[in-house]
């Protein structure tokens, strides 16, 4: 790890992903270590669309949106990392892999996404990265994907 770690708040990271409400689904960014690591934090809040159908009265954060989370933390660290706020970046996952679901996710939780890279440099279009999202120490869920990051020319 570098001695000086990175952090990135809503506002950074607005300026670096193209998402938005309801589909931001990441919070804060912390621990940036250049583009080898990061900790990604998701706070699971009741008002959140997707639970008025997953499911009715037994809301739980479906796994989709939370390997979607860990991808968002992912690309939240390279871009904070080499600089790529107000860029217009897009992110396009390419494969999903060795995905696992150890435990629901429900609201009031707060998900903590460790993210590595795997394979990618500065300056490479094709990343791939291992993460895991834990839950007050748990295991949530682990997967390794793969992304293409699309900066306009």
């Amino acid at each position: 790890m570098s001695d000086t770690l990175l952090r990135a708040d809503i506002q950074l990271i607005q300026r670096i992903l193209p998402h938005r409400y309801p589909f931001l689904l990441v919070d804060r960014v912390e621990e940036i270590d250049g583009t080898q690591s990061a900790l990604g934090i998701k706070n699971v809040t009741m008002n959140e669309p997707h639970f008025q159908g997953h499911f009715p009265g037994t809301p739980i954060m479906p796994g989709v949106t939370i390997i979607e989370a860990m991808a968002q933390t992912a690309a939240v660290m390279v871009g904070t990392a080499l600089d790529l706020a107000d860029k217009e970046m897009l992110i396009y996952f390419m494969a999903i892999d060795k995905c696992k679901f150890r435990r629901k996710v429900i609201p009031g939780d707060q998900l903590r996404m460790r993210l590595t890279t795997l394979r990618g440099k500065p300056g490479g279009k094709v990343w791939k990265f291992g993460g895991v999202a834990t839950v007050d120490g748990d295991m949530a869920a682990e997967c390794e994907f793969s992304a293409m990051m699309d900066l306009p020319k």
